[in-house]
């Protein structure tokens, strides 16, 4: 790629004679890139010099964004070493955290020394699928019954065209909903390593053409929002949604005190009122203090689809003083996560996944996913205490002074 190159393309965009999505159609990915920012700077006065130092090569990034410009760079630190018992994880992992926000590493970290010295968090994956839900066109009530009933009678029928579209995934279920003359049919799949969206939007295309042809149903929207995808709803805080995931400890006090400058019985009650009481009260569906936090630094680290932290930030947090220790248990609803597909290839995003130990498929398929899921609850478990404890011993505003943030 040469500067007159880009120049010379962006000439073209200027004069009409090209549209910017079709600069990839006459030039490299880099050279259809630099001649955005060309006209980018020419257009705004903006210096896009650091958009544009980026490290991998554009044709990589082709399959995740359209319109390339150059790359959004976000600092990246890692916490741990956090030692996972889990049903696929297992060991100590260090996990990589991408964040603008400074203190938050610190902070987790200081949750994850904590786990350490206990002993380490255990961590289960409960359930796991991915869901899409298409809403179908009915005449009335009736109609609606019939269609429902059909879809209970003939799941075998929809999974087999559904997984005729892919060599991965798995149907697990289709729960019909009815409200008045719509149906939504909640499909849910097992989607191994993948975080599987797009594997079940496919998949569910097929089905829902057999689901027209043998009822009176008429597609209006294959997706729903009964699914739901990238939006605060109850359904996926008690259906769940990608994985549900679970991870705890047990603190011996005298650690608590020793490490979290606070006190068992104080941490109880700072979750109590504001993780519990408070998130009632203002009507919230995650009962936690900040399990995004590490959920997005995660995401952003490892290659998730970043506005699914919607769903992730859906965590219930509890704790209880125990006559041996503080017992603390985060467990997240819906964390939709995947090691291969998506983000996962880019460049850095790989190697943070190496980082962790869980790039590309496991063996057996899913096992990687779990454990990526796993190790993230596990962060937030630690988040989760380090801001507690933090709240309860009134260190948190201290704590960003002190760190200059």
């Amino acid at each position: 790629m040469t500067d007159s190159e880009a120049t010379a393309l962006a000439e073209r965009v200027r004069d009409g004679e090209l549209r910017l999505y079709e600069l990839e159609d006459h030039a490299d990915p880099d050279t259809a890139a630099a001649a955005r920012r060309h006209l980018l700077a020419e257009e705004t006065g903006a210096d896009l010099s650091a958009v544009g130092d980026y490290t991998f090569d554009a044709a990589d990034a082709e399959s995740n964004i359209e319109n390339m410009v150059g790359a959004a760079q976000v600092p990246m630190g890692v916490v741990g070493p956090l030692p996972v018992d889990g049903g696929a994880a297992k060991g100590d992992h260090h996990l990589p955290l991408a964040t603008s926000e400074g203190a938050l590493l610190a902070s987790v970290n200081r949750g994850v020394s904590t786990i350490r010295n206990a002993g380490g968090a255990t961590a289960r994956v409960l359930k796991s699928g991915m869901t899409r839900a298409p809403v179908f066109r009915v005449e009335d009530v009736a109609e609606a019954g019939e269609v429902s009933a059909w879809v209970r009678e003939h799941v075998d029928a929809l999974a087999d065209a559904a997984e005729s579209t892919t060599s991965h995934g798995e149907l697990q279920d289709v729960t019909p909903y009815v409200v008045g003359d719509s149906v939504f049919l909640r499909f849910s799949y097992d989607t191994k390593d993948a975080m599987g969206m797009n594997m079940a939007t496919i998949a569910t295309e097929a089905a829902c053409e057999v689901v027209e042809s043998e009822t009176p149903a008429d597609l209006v929207a294959l997706s729903g929002n009964l699914c739901s995808d990238k939006k605060p709803a109850a359904i996926n805080a008690v259906e769940g949604r990608g994985r549900t995931v679970a991870a705890d400890v047990l603190i011996p006090h005298e650690q608590v005190e020793d490490r979290l400058d606070t006190t068992s019985d104080a941490i109880v009650e700072a979750n109590t009122r504001k993780n519990l009481v408070g998130s009632a009260k203002a009507g919230a569906l995650g009962f936690n203090a900040h399990a995004a936090n590490v959920v997005a630094a995660a995401f952003l680290a490892l290659g998730q689809d970043i506005a699914q932290v919607v769903e992730g930030s859906n965590a219930i947090t509890t704790v209880d003083a125990r006559e041996d220790g503080l017992y603390a248990s985060v467990t997240i609803a819906s964390l939709e996560v995947g090691t291969v597909g998506g983000g996962t290839g880019l460049p850095t995003q790989s190697e943070a996944l190496d980082v962790l130990g869980y790039a590309g498929g496991g063996d057996p398929a899913g096992s990687n996913a779990d454990a990526l899921a796993e190790v993230i609850a596990a962060g937030a478990l630690a988040g989760e205490l380090s801001l507690l404890a933090a709240l309860s011993s009134r260190h948190l505003s201290s704590a960003h002074a002190d760190l200059g943030r």
